[in-house]
C-alpha cells in the first residue's frame, strides 16, 4: 500500500501531516533506543551514560511532538479521537507508528 498523502488536503495541511509523522518517528524511535538500548545497559550492565544522553533527546523530542501534534489538529480536520489518541500512543512502545498509520487511514475515508 502506497505512503500518499490524502488528496483531499491542501499542501499547508499536507505539510503539517508530514510534520507529525516526522516528529512521531522520531519521538518513537527515541523511545525504544531509550528502552531497549538505554535502560537495559543502565540495569543490567551498570552503564548509566546512555539513559543519560538518550533520555533527556527523548524528552525534547517528546514535547516538540505532543506541540506539532497540537498544531496540526488545529490545521487539519482530525477525527475526534485523533488528539488524546496521538498523546496516549507517544507513552507506548510502538505508539506513534501505529497513531500515524491509523490517522492517515482515517483521513483517507
Amino acid at each position: 500500500m502506497s505512503q500518499a498523502q490524502p488528496s483531499a488536503l491542501t499542501k499547508r495541511q499536507n505539510s503539517a501531516l508530514r510534520n507529525l509523522t516526522i516528529m512521531g518517528y522520531l519521538e518513537g524511535t527515541s523511545f525504544l533506543l531509550l528502552l531497549g538500548i538505554a535502560m537495559p545497559l543502565k540495569y543490567m550492565f551498570d552503564i548509566p551514560e546512555a539513559v543519560s544522553y538518550v533520555g533527556p533527546v527523548h524528552g525534547v523530542l517528546f514535547v516538540a511532538y505532543v506541540v506539532v501534534l497540537v498544531i496540526t489538529a488545529s490545521r487539519i480536520k482530525m477525527p475526534l479521537w485523533a488528539l488524546p489518541a496521538g498523546v496516549l500512543g507517544s507513552f507506548l512502545p510502538f505508539g506513534p507508528f501505529i497513531f500515524d498509520h491509523l490517522l492517515k487511514k482515517s483521513l483517507r475515508k
